[in-house]
C-alpha cells in the first residue's frame, strides 16, 4: 500500500472508480503494514515469505501507480528497490496515465532491473467499458502500448470475463484486439462480486448475473485457443477475498477452475492458439 489513488476515483475522469473495484483498488489480499514503501519492503523480508525465493520483483498493484509526478514517481520506485535480492520493478495502471515522460522514468531502471507495466483493459469493447465505468477507451491502451513499446517495456494486459452486457462476440473481438497489439503476457479474471461496490448493488438487484463455472471454463477455452501462442499467461482467474465475496460461491475453490480447465483442454486436445490467426 503505497498511497496512490485513481483518476476514475478523485474526479479527474469520474468518481467511484470501477464498478467491480473494492475501496482498497483491487488489493484486498495485500498485507498492509503501517509506514513508507522502504519500511514495507523491509519487513517482507523479514516474513517466511521471504524465504521461498532467492530474487522478487517489487510490485506496485493496486490502484493506478503511474498517477503521480514523475518526480514522486522515482521516489516511491526508488524507495522500494531497497534490497539486492529485488530484480524487477512491475508497475500496475491504467492506460490513460501512460505518457512518453512516465516511459522515460521507467526506461531508466531497466539496465538493472526488469520491468514490466500491467495494463488495465478489461474489454476491447467501449460500450461496456461505459457500463463497467472503466473512464479510458480502447483506443487509450492502443496509445499507451505504443508509448511502451517505444521504450522497450515489458507489458502485460489484464482482461476479465463475465462483465455486465458481454457476450461471446465482446469476447472474441477482446481477443483479437489483444492480438494484434505487440504484448508480452495477459492476465485473464473472472468478474466477482464484492462488498460495497456498484456490481454488488447490480447484484443484489437481480441486474447482474455472474457467469456459472461450467461457462467460465468453456469461456477460457475459447480465449486459450485463440491467443497468440507466444503470450505467457500469468493467471486464468481473479483471486477474490473471501470474508467480501458476495457471488459467484465458486471463485472461492480456485483449484475447481484450474482442474476443470486443465482436463478439458487435455481431453479435447487443445493447446493455445491452436486456433489463432495471424491478423498482424
Amino acid at each position: 500500500m503505497v498511497g496512490f489513488t485513481c483518476p476514475n476515483r478523485d474526479g479527474k475522469v469520474g468518481v467511484g472508480g470501477c464498478i467491480y473495484c473494492s475501496e482498497r483498488g483491487s488489493g484486498e489480499l495485500i498485507n498492509s503494514v503501517v509506514g513508507g514503501i522502504t519500511k514495507q519492503v523491509k519487513h517482507y523480508f523479514t516474513t517466511y515469505r521471504a524465504e521461498r525465493a532467492n530474487k522478487f520483483i517489487a510490485y506496485f498493484q493496486n490502484f493506478t501507480n503511474t498517477y503521480d509526478t514523475v518526480e514522486n514517481l522515482k521516489q516511491k520506485y526508488d524507495a522500494a528497490l531497497v534490497d539486492e535480492r529485488i530484480i524487477g520493478l512491475e508497475i500496475g495502471t491504467r492506460p490513460d496515465c501512460i505518457t512518453e515522460e512516465i516511459a522515460k522514468l521507467l526506461k531508466t531502471y531497466t539496465n538493472k532491473y526488469y520491468v514490466c507495466v500491467e495494463l488495465g483493459l478489461q474489454t476491447s469493447s467501449n460500450e461496456i467499458g461505459k457500463i463497467i465505468n472503466r473512464g479510458y477507451t480502447s483506443e487509450d491502451f492502443t496509445k499507451a502500448v505504443q508509448i511502451l513499446n517505444k521504450y522497450g517495456i515489458e507489458v502485460v494486459a489484464h482482461i476479465m470475463v463475465g462483465l455486465p452486457g458481454e457476450t461471446k462476440k465482446d469476447i472474441e473481438n477482446t481477443v483479437n484486439f489483444i492480438n494484434v497489439h505487440k504484448i508480452q503476457g495477459i492476465k485473464i479474471h473472472s468478474t466477482y462480486v464484492v462488498e460495497n461496490t456498484k456490481l454488488a448493488q447490480m447484484y443484489k438487484k437481480g441486474e447482474y448475473i455472474p457467469l456459472d463455472l461450467d461457462d467460465y471454463i468453456e469461456t477460457l477455452i475459447d480465449i486459450m485457443v485463440n491467443l497468440r501462442p507466444d503470450l505467457i499467461i500469468y493467471r486464468i482467474s481473479g483471486d477474490a477475498p473471501k470474508d467480501i465475496l458476495v457471488a459467484p460461491y465458486w471463485n472461492k475453490h480456485k483449484m475447481w477452475i484450474l482442474h476443470g480447465f486443465e482436463k478439458r483442454f487435455r481431453e479435447r486436445d487443445l493447446w493455445q492458439g491452436k486456433f489463432y490467426k495471424n491478423k498482424i
